[in-house]
């Protein structure tokens, strides 16, 4: 019994606690997504006692600088709360967009999950095409070039975690990529300068944002700043399993 007593000690300790009070999270769909696509990390973080403002943006509609006034709008609804964010692909150049006007002064972590941080070698394949053209014009924004809007918004001079994946699902994407990547975007245009960690996960770009590992890495970078680099899947799905039903450690 002992043994057995120790052993739920220590997955209590590698448990991310729940939310310190106060703490907000704003989530950013990807484009040609909705609020939807971030349905299940919303959950997630509710249950870790986090209020969650699920944002929805018109993505394909307007450019990246006529999205961010949507992410204001979605921090207002934050009140006096810190502010934390976890975006997906596109999210997160429209909030490296927004940041670099709008910084709040009770700012808390990002995480971006798939971020076209150095731009989209896809983008620049398909430039001018149909293709990009219904994806809108903050798709026509996401090439790799100098003056491209992702190179253009600056290093991030804030708490960023970001996940990378490296498993496609489109092989015809897959096969205009230069290294490791998620079918849309290289793990290595991910990356940004300033950045306080990074992670790769085996998973694809369109629903990285669903997994268990996923999940638990963004609430343990929420809390402490940082990646869990040592664990493994069944000890992530373990802990968003256990979400909210123990209680805070200590600090």
């Amino acid at each position: 019994m002992k043994l057995v007593g120790c052993l739920i000690f220590v997955l209590a300790l590698a448990l991310p606690q729940v939310a310190a009070a106060a703490e907000c999270v704003v989530l950013l769909h990807g484009l040609s997504r909705t609020g939807q696509s971030m349905k299940t990390m919303e959950v997630a973080l509710k249950k870790a006692s986090y209020k969650v403002v699920n944002a929805k943006y018109p993505s394909t509609r307007k450019p990246v600088e006529e999205l961010t006034p949507y992410v204001s709008t979605a921090v207002q609804k934050c009140g006096g709360d810190r502010v934390n964010f976890v975006t997906h692909s596109l999210g997160g150049i429209v909030l490296r967009a927004w940041l670099r006007d709008s910084r709040p002064a009770n700012l808390g972590n990002v995480v971006m999950l798939a971020p076209p941080n150095q731009g989209s070698e896809v983008a620049d394949k398909y430039a001018g095409s149909e293709l990009i053209s219904i994806m809108g014009p903050a798709a026509e924004e996401l090439g790799t070039g100098p003056d491209s809007l992702p190179r253009r918004l600056g290093p991030a001079n804030y708490t960023l975690g970001i996940i990378a994946g490296d498993r496609s699902a489109n092989p015809i994407f897959s096969s205009k990529l230069s290294g490791p990547n998620d079918g849309m975007l290289t793990v290595a245009s991910t990356k940004l300068q300033g950045m306080r960690d990074h992670i790769t996960l085996h998973l694809t770009h369109t629903f990285i944002m669903n997994n268990p590992m996923t999940i638990a890495q963004t609430l343990t970078f929420l809390q402490k700043g940082r990646f869990d680099h040592g664990l493994d899947y069944n000890e992530a799905t373990l802990m968003v399993k256990r979400i909210g039903k123990t209680e805070p450690r200590a600090q």
